[in-house]
Formats: C-alpha cells, sequence, structure tokens
C-alpha cells in the first residue's frame, strides 16, 4: 500500500512546515523528504510526502494537484519506486593489477 507523493514544481522558498501545514489538513502526514543540491544546500523543487492512509493520498492529489502554491502550480501525484540504475562503473579494473593496461603489477611491463 503505497501512500507516498511526489510534489514538483516547488518553490526554493518553500519549507518543510509549509508542506505539512499544506498537506495535514487532507491527513497525517507521516514522513516528508525534501532532498537539496549537495553544493549549495539549496532545496531542489520536489519533495516527497508520505501520508497516512490511501484515501488521505487520494484527497491530497486531487485537491492540491494543479494549485498554485508559493506562485508556482503544483505538480502532486503517486511516488513511484526509484528504478535500480546499475551500476556505478568507474575506473575499475577486474584484473586486480592495480596499474593501468598492459601493467603486471610489478611496474611497467616488467618481467621478472
Amino acid at each position: 500500500m503505497n501512500t507516498k507523493l511526489y510534489v514538483g514544481n516547488l518553490s526554493f522558498d518553500a519549507t518543510e512546515q509549509d508542506l505539512r501545514d499544506l498537506f495535514g489538513s487532507y491527513g497525517e502526514v507521516t514522513e516528508l523528504f525534501m532532498p537539496t543540491d549537495r553544493d549549495s544546500g539549496r532545496p531542489r523543487g520536489f519533495a516527497f510526502v508520505t501520508m497516512d492512509s490511501t484515501d488521505s493520498m487520494g484527497s491530497a492529489i486531487e485537491a492540491v494537484n494543479g494549485t498554485e502554491f508559493q506562485g508556482r502550480a503544483l505538480v502532486v501525484n503517486e511516488a513511484k519506486p526509484q528504478e535500480n540504475r546499475g551500476g556505478g562503473g568507474g575506473n575499475y579494473r577486474s584484473n586486480n593489477s592495480g596499474g593501468r593496461r598492459g601493467d603486471n603489477g610489478y611496474g611497467r611491463n616488467r618481467r621478472y
């Protein structure tokens, strides 16, 4: 039973308390997450709000989606589970040589 909402197109001035007040009138807000930019610390313009029941989630979607909040039209819908994006890749080499291509682990192409 998913009761998590995605709230998009948020004003960067919106706070967690603003969202708790907005969605609290449709049911109990059990969890709220507003991601922030790791460099600037500013909100990223969206949030996830978890409601106490599917009924309150449905009421909130119906009432708030498309309405103006702090000068912006909100997008509110049921949150979808995060997709697995796979491994990170990076510069990992599985040959355990620990060096550059052609390195046998004892120095560049050196044979003993």
